[in-house]
């Protein structure tokens, strides 16, 4: 990428190092990865420096991130039907990233403005700012179809925290022992999907589920992160391998496959829909950076 997005600064914060095993709750188990069998699409906006999709709805509309040529400015973007919409709020003036999409057409994601960096909602063509009481920056990454929220926060001290907002109502949420916790994603049964890094500094992915926290670990991965969560209970997200390499996984069933775009030299899948569907980004073998569908 020719810049940094607030996206790839909170994954470069969390994707990194060893883990330890057995951190809370029980850690997921599965054989070694397998590669997936998906018909993947590109996603390119026209005359953009590069793509990144982050949502799926289960009507295929698809949110995510472009960077302008020179790669200075970068914006939101909802791909329907084939035809590309630029999300850009009122006085956004650092950038904007679509995070998530649910199926009334409602999107959320993050923008920075002159008094900093902020969550939004985008409902019937109005923008409503989304800013956690007390922190210095909000990040909003998905929503369901009940206009429930999950993002992160940063405190006074710059520590990232967890988010729910549900009904006007916000709730942090820090895996225990932690010390950075990320949401990225939520499905209509309120299970919540992200990241976190341990004290000693080894990153996983989670799931919230009825109170109880649950570690993502890809076997033989040096890092892993949970993206997205379908209603079905089918979690995507991407892991480092021990020689640097990034790839998607999918995780369904306690069974774990890989999800690598052919030719690609790194693949990151990020929401998925109930069809099974999954968006994400990939760099190609000349480096430049694009999004995609991944279809079953």
């Amino acid at each position: 990428m020719k810049q940094m997005t607030m996206f790839a600064q909170r994954v470069c914060s969390l994707l990194g190092g060893a883990f330890f095993a057995g951190a809370f709750a029980f850690t997921v188990l599965a054989t070694s990865p397998a590669a997936l069998a998906f018909t993947f699409t590109t996603i390119d906006v026209p005359g953009a420096a590069w793509t990144y999709a982050f949502g799926i709805n289960n009507r295929g509309q698809i949110v995510g991130t472009f960077t302008d040529f020179p790669g200075i400015g970068y914006h939101g973007f909802l791909l329907d039907k084939g035809s590309f919409t630029v999300i850009d709020p009122p006085g956004a003036t650092g950038g904007t990233e679509a995070g998530g999409i649910n199926e009334l057409g409602q999107i959320v994601g993050e923008f920075v403005d002159a008094s900093g960096q902020h969550g939004f909602l985008l409902d019937k063509g109005s923008f409503i700012t989304i800013d956690v009481p007390g922190a210095t920056a909000t990040l909003a990454d998905t929503i369901n179809n009940r206009g429930q929220i999950v993002g992160f926060y940063l405190d006074l001290s710059g520590t990232e925290h967890g988010f729910l907002l549900d009904e006007g109502i916000f709730a942090t949420i820090d895996v225990p022992g932690a010390t950075l916790t990320l949401a990225f994603g939520i499905n209509e049964l309120g299970q919540i999907v992200g990241g976190f890094a341990d004290a000693g500094g080894a990153s996983h992915g989670f799931l919230l589920a009825e109170e109880t926290f649950t570690t993502i670990d890809v076997p033989g991965a040096t890092s892993t992160g949970a993206f997205g969560i379908n209603n079905r209970g089918q979690i995507s997200g991407f892991y480092s391998d021990v020689s640097g390499g990034q790839h998607g996984f999918l995780l369904d069933k306690g069974s774990f496959g890989t999800i690598d775009i052919p030719g690609a030299i790194r693949t990151d899948a990020n929401g998925i829909n109930n069809r099974g569907q999954i968006v994400g980004g990939f760099t190609d073998s000349g480096g430049a950076f694009h999004g995609f569908l991944a279809t079953p």
